[in-house]
């Protein structure tokens, strides 16, 4: 349950700005409540706490931002196509600041890669990191997103398209395909999704 210490004025008008519903709190104590996605943020004094099964929807909004991350994604399909779901981790110098896992319905694997992509690159953008060094371990889709390769496939070409339309919002970014051991974690997280159903 991940607690974001600030100025909670400050963080409700950042909610409303992004389009996040506030309503009052429950008790004296809380000072409001939000909710977005599976994730229900509670504010207290100088502090809000983040409940639910996705906190990320709603952190990533309240903690200040900028600087560089490292995002690395993976995703898994059981058969091609089947059940398929998407893992990703945001990482500073700090250490991991966001990551997660979640189904994603039926998509071949590639489908799952570039929706692995497309969700490492929204809560990077949603913590307000200027410059992100982006990690996977398909060199299909690294290699189309960097336009090294043809999407000669509609869906592929138009996850593409969605990736580019998310690599705008940085001031820099760079794409590299990396071995499966370094993308580990990511590999797991969307494993683990899959596995959890």
């Amino acid at each position: 349950m991940p607690t974001v210490e600030c100025d909670v004025a400050e963080a409700r008008e950042r909610l409303e700005d992004a389009g996040v519903t506030v309503s009052e709190g429950n008790t004296d104590h809380e000072r409001w409540r939000a909710e977005r996605g599976d994730a229900t943020a509670v504010a207290y004094d100088g502090k809000v706490v983040i409940q639910g099964s996705n906190p990320a929807d709603l952190e990533a909004l309240l903690r200040e931002g900028g600087g560089r991350a490292h995002v690395y994604f993976d995703g898994a399909a059981r058969g091609n196509p089947g059940p398929a779901a998407v893992g990703y981790v945001v990482v500073t110098g700090d250490g991991i600041v966001a990551e997660g896992g979640e189904r994603v319905g039926r998509a071949t694997s590639n489908q799952a890669e570039y929706e692995a992509l497309t969700r490492a690159l929204e809560v990077a953008r949603d913590y307000g990191f200027e410059e992100v060094d982006v990690r996977g371990d398909s060199e299909l889709i690294v290699k189309q997103v960097r336009g090294e390769y043809d999407a000669n496939d509609p869906q592929l070409r138009e996850h593409r398209v969605t990736v580019r339309e998310l690599l705008t919002a940085f001031e820099s970014w760079s794409l590299e395909h990396v071995p499966r051991e370094i993308n580990d974690r990511a590999d797991e997280l969307a494993n683990d999704a899959l596995d959890d159903a």
